[in-house]
């Protein structure tokens, strides 16, 4: 079961990484069903830009799935870690998330830097890594980064399994909505498996 209050993060997915980012389609359908999921069970999201004035800013796909009623802002940032001193802290702070989900790239820089950043937090949040919604511009990164991460106490999961912790129990008030969502996301949710989750 999640910690209550989870946060969705959305790292560095800009414009710029489209054509260098292995399974880059693969790993956007995953982070868009998990917005969509958000905005069902009203989760808060932030997002983070790597150096935008260089690499673009967050692709359209991403940008117009925002609730802008939870969505606690995009950041721009030079940090590798998408906690941020001078920026996000204050924001997770303020907020007093107990569950991070984590979604982005690249998954042994800016990804696992984020997971090892909020496991050191004095609040000790409990740290969600999707496997189908990592990526990173070669493919045996990704592998060698979420073992690093599950030795350091991050929990490494799916996106669809997350979604059912997320509800708990099939008499949640929003099961039909989230049952039709993942029905609808099937063959999208096998191809980021498959492309993103075998060695």
């Amino acid at each position: 079961m999640v910690a209550p209050r989870p946060l969705l993060l959305i790292c560095d997915v800009q414009e710029r990484f489209r054509s260098a980012i292995f399974g880059f389609d693969q790993m956007t359908g995953t982070i868009q069903k998990m917005l969509k999921v958000a905005k069902i069970l009203e989760i808060p999201t932030l997002a983070t830009e790597q150096n935008p004035k260089a690499l673009g800013s967050t692709i359209t796909e991403l940008n117009n799935l925002f609730d802008p009623s939870r969505h606690l802002g995009t950041f721009s940032k030079t940090t590798f870690s998408m906690v941020t001193y001078d920026d996000t802290l204050p924001v997770l702070e303020k907020h007093g998330h107990e569950a991070y989900i984590i979604t982005g790239i690249e998954s042994h820089v800016c990804v696992l830097q984020t997971a090892l950043h909020l496991r050191r937090l004095p609040t000790e949040p409990e740290v969600y890594v999707l496997a189908d919604g990592i990526s990173s511009c070669n493919k045996p990164e990704i592998s060698i980064a979420l073992k690093r991460m599950e030795v350091a106490g991050v929990k490494v999961t799916t996106s669809e399994s997350l979604i059912f912790e997320l509800l708990c129990d099939a008499n949640h008030s929003k099961f039909k909505q989230i049952a039709s969502l993942i029905k609808n996301e099937k063959s999208n949710t096998a191809e980021a498996l498959k492309t993103l989750c075998v060695e």
